[in-house]
């Protein structure tokens, strides 16, 4: 297994380890221990990756844990680890270690170790810079939920299930966001990349497939405001015949 994916592996075993745990004793939420540096180095990451802005959003403050609805948080994330290192030092505690976090077989330990032979990269610099990006993914999600409410419907019942009409004539990645949430109101799961090269086959004026749907674009005039408008129609995909 490529070491990207043991690593990930491990993080959803974690989370599912705790989301139980969490459970079991009645937590209203949970609380990890992420901070400045792992945020730095989460930026890197997904910069050299080439991630789109919820990727380069970093390590969110506040969220849900991954597959629950139990609240999670990091309060920590304003931290820097030689600061917290040095309150649990003087506290008496001994910190716990992971081997792997020194294991260069994982980018993250690459990643950690080129910040700290660097000093021009400022891992709380760094961090300040995703906070900014997380904002601007803030701003880009509440756009979306007002194209979602003013330029989604559902059209009714067709023949293979229900139509849903979208006028799509925002910012790309207004529309990748949109995509996703039809589909998934159709039942289907989509990635950022899948849904952006299904708008970019859209905008071109070609049909798109993706989770399951069916994307046919047209352009229409809307008469309310009296101008033609770009119009996507989502509808699942039509069952295959067996001969």
């Amino acid at each position: 297994m490529p070491r990207g994916n043991l690593q990930a592996r491990a993080r959803e075993a974690r989370y599912a380890a705790l989301s139980r745990w969490a459970r079991d004793i009645g937590c209203g939420a949970l609380a990890t221990a992420h901070h400045a540096d792992d945020q730095a180095e989460t930026l890197l990451m997904r910069l050299a990756r080439g991630s789109g802005l919820s990727g380069l959003a970093g390590v969110r403050a506040y969220g849900t844990v991954p597959g629950t609805d139990i609240p999670l948080v990091r309060p920590l994330l304003g931290w820097r680890k030689a600061d917290l290192e040095g309150i649990v030092e003087a506290c008496g505690l001994e910190a716990a270690r992971d081997p792997t976090n020194e294991d260069l077989a994982f980018d993250r330990a690459r990643v950690r170790r080129h910040l700290a032979e660097n000093d021009w990269l400022a891992p709380d610099a760094l961090a300040a810079s995703a906070g900014h990006l997380a904002e601007a993914w803030r701003a880009i999600e509440w756009y979306a939920q007002i194209d979602w409410e003013e330029m989604v419907l559902c059209e009714g019942e067709g023949p293979d299930g229900p139509v849903w009409r979208y006028y799509a004539n925002v910012p790309r990645v207004i529309q990748v966001e949109t995509v996703r949430r039809i589909v998934a109101e159709l039942g289907g799961q989509v990635t950022r990349s899948e849904a952006g090269r299904a708008a970019d086959r859209l905008w071109r004026g070609e049909n798109a497939s993706l989770g399951g749907v069916l994307v046919v674009p047209g352009i229409e005039r809307v008469e309310k405001i009296g101008v033609e408008m770009r119009v996507w129609r989502f509808r699942p995909e039509p069952a295959r015949r067996v001969h």
